[in-house]
């Protein structure tokens, strides 16, 4: 949720710049059709948020709107102080640029007030209507499928299926290798039983060694499929909560000798070959049942 929080909030500072943008260029003749165009862009983006937020919520709770509101806002006085610097129509039909001139016979402080008071009841109005929109197009966030639910129960069936039980690990960025752990401990196989691990590690912390250990000696094998060099992606496997994939689980099934059967969705197993068809581990995986998105959990025999 953090992190879709962010990510809206910069969407928001983009959207409020590029708006900006937009009307300090716009002239007396497109005017119009910039503000229709922002107003546009301004509910594109606040109804894709929605559903997010609803979609990564469960379907439930409000969408917060206050940041749309704000940008609406600010946007419309940048865009007042674009107006005016551009040139605004009078009353009678005639034009000024900029500030009036005695000559014109346009008296700023009798102006002033009476321009402000227009801009603030256009705010005003603007406000209450995208307030409108976003309640609307939190309603039919609502309606959005519920996929965590739905992966969810499509998981258990298939586990049932497979006389399978989970074993819930916690969701954090070591979710991967604590499964792993898991599986190997129930199939009683050492977690340092791999060339180059670390006796003095336990649990996820030595299966993330192995994996590094073993990618770091088989670059060939690795290298093409990585997007940073090598000592970077060693380190992160190896030191930190990054999260694991599919080629740390074909590093850990080769290591340990082991072939890894990933549950997912929809009853698919994906196999990953580990040269042994005798021993086999189980781990589920998820794309929406966790807030912090892609998730494994253990998988043990039932009863």
């Amino acid at each position: 949720m953090d992190e879709l929080q962010a990510r809206h909030k910069k969407e928001h500072k983009e959207l409020q710049n590029r708006i900006t943008q937009k009307k300090k260029q716009a002239s007396k003749k497109t005017r119009k059709g910039v503000n229709d165009e922002c107003d546009r862009l301004e509910v594109e983006l606040k109804e894709r948020q929605a559903g997010e937020f609803a979609a990564l919520n469960g379907g439930g709770g409000d969408t917060p709107i206050e940041a749309l509101e704000d940008l609406t806002l600010q946007t419309d006085q940048e865009g007042g102080e674009a107006t005016a610097t551009n040139g605004t129509a009078s009353e009678d039909g005639g034009r000024t640029n900029g500030a009036s001139t005695p000559s014109e016979g346009t008296n700023d402080d009798n102006q002033g007030p009476k321009k402000q008071n227009r801009q603030k009841a256009r705010l005003a109005r603007r406000a209450a209507e995208q307030e409108e929109l976003a309640k609307q197009a939190a309603e039919e966030a609502k309606n959005l499928p519920d996929l965590k639910t739905q992966e969810r129960e499509r998981m258990l069936d298939a586990m049932k299926g497979r006389g399978l039980q989970e074993k819930e690990i916690r969701a954090d960025g070591h979710c991967l290798y604590s499964a792993v752990a898991d599986q190997l401990d129930q199939l009683q196989i050492s977690f340092g039983a791999a060339p180059g691990s670390t006796p003095d590690l336990s649990g996820y912390k030595l299966v993330r060694s192995v994996a590094a250990d073993y990618i770091e000696k088989h670059q060939d094998d690795f290298v093409p499929f990585l997007e940073e060099p090598l000592p970077d992606y060693m380190h992160k496997v190896r030191d930190t909560g990054e999260w694991g994939g599919q080629l740390e689980l074909l590093a850990l099934a080769k290591s340990y000798g082991v072939d890894i059967n990933v549950l997912q969705d929809f009853g698919r197993v994906e196999k990953i070959d580990g040269g042994n068809s005798d021993k086999a581990i189980w781990l589920g995986y998820y794309k929406h049942g966790f807030g912090l998105g892609e998730h494994y959990n253990s998988l043990r025999k039932a009863g």
